[in-house]
This record gives structure tokens, sequence and C-alpha cells, in this order.
């Protein structure tokens, strides 16, 4: 099973990062180890204290392909769910400010929380669907795949070319504006089209 996920995927997020708009998906994977299920606490780690939330949409790939025409992406995803991309921040900036390769910022043991997956077919348009995060009851990110740089079409024919997606596979398809620093006993809690789906503390 694998963990793709998209960066920079939303304008506003790029803007607050300082970053240019990429100009195809911004592609890294995550190891299997790094999900969080059943909301179970995430512990941050001892060697970066600057852990920032980032809130995104995850599609829960149903059946096996490979160089998928975008007009056939949506026959390759039959759940959602909101999940957080945990990034090191600190331990990212110094490996980019190095010129290495910042997997272990991104990949690390409990870097993907998961919320409960619901069914595509129970929900309205999939370019619409909206999402929220709340930290410590205060919402924090809020937006809708309508503001993804990338659709999700556009996601799975791309990262297709290069990775076979199989059943199970999940791609996390990037974050909004609001990402922001965790601290020990804050609690997250996110909403895909208003519905809780994921409810855990920061340990």
């Amino acid at each position: 099973m694998k963990i793709i996920c998209i960066g920079l995927n939303y304008k506003d997020h790029a803007r607050e990062m300082n970053r240019e708009l990429p100009s195809r998906p911004l592609v890294f994977i995550k190891p299997d180890s790094a999900i969080i299920r059943n909301d179970k606490p995430f512990f941050i780690p001892d060697y970066d204290s600057a852990i920032d939330y980032e809130a995104e949409l995850v599609l829960s790939i149903c059946k096996v392909g490979r160089s998928i025409a975008p007009r056939y992406a949506h026959r390759y995803f039959d759940k959602i769910t909101v999940g957080i991309d945990f990034t090191a921040r600190d331990l990212q900036k110094s490996l980019s400010d190095e010129i290495m390769p910042w997997s272990i910022s991104k990949g690390f043991d409990g870097s993907a929380p998961l919320g409960k997956f619901i069914s595509v077919s129970s929900l309205g348009s999939i370019d619409d669907i909206s999402f929220s995060l709340e930290k410590n009851g205060e919402t924090v990110q809020s937006a809708s795949s309508s503001g993804l740089i990338f659709s999700f079409a556009d996601i799975i024919a791309y990262v297709s070319r290069f990775f076979t997606l199989k059943t199970g596979d999940l791609i996390f398809t990037g974050t909004p504006a609001g990402a922001g620093p965790v601290k020990k006993n804050d609690r997250l809690t996110a909403f895909l089209e208003g519905q809780k789906v994921l409810d855990f503390n920061v340990k």
C-alpha cells in the first residue's frame, strides 16, 4: 500500500509558504507506518518540536490502474476522507537548505492521521467537496476541492504515469491555507461536508 501526497496544491497555501505555483503536481511519498487510524493520538517526535498540521482530502484507490486518462480517473477511487499531513518543519527546512530530500520530515511514523472514509457516491459533485479543520474548537482551515490547482483527475492521471495505482493506495491531495503548529494537549477535529470524520489529541 502506497501513500502518495501532493504538495502546494492550493494557491493560498503556496502564497503562505512563499512558494511559486507548481507547473505540475509536486509528488512525495509516505510509508504505511505514517498512518494513524481510529482517532488514536499523535505523539510529537523528539527530533523536532516545530510540527505543523496540514489538513487534506484523501482519496482511497479502489482498483488497479496505470497511465489513467483524466476522463476515467473518477472510476479509480470510491471513498474519501480528511487526513493530516504532519510536517516536521525545522527538519524540512534544514534538509532543503542542504539540498537534500526531505522525506523524513514528511514521512515519519504517525505523520498521517486518517479520518473515517465516506463513500463518494453519498456525496455531491467531487469537484466541490468541502472540508475543514478545527484546532481546540476553532476553525483553522476551510476549503473545497474546487480550489485545487490540480484536480483529482489531474492528480490520478499524473501519478499513474509513474506508479501503478493499486487497491488500498491513498492519495493526499494537498492542503489549503491555514497550516500551522501543534503542541501537546491540542485537539484536532476534521469535517468532510459537515460530517465529523477525524477527532484526536496531540501528546
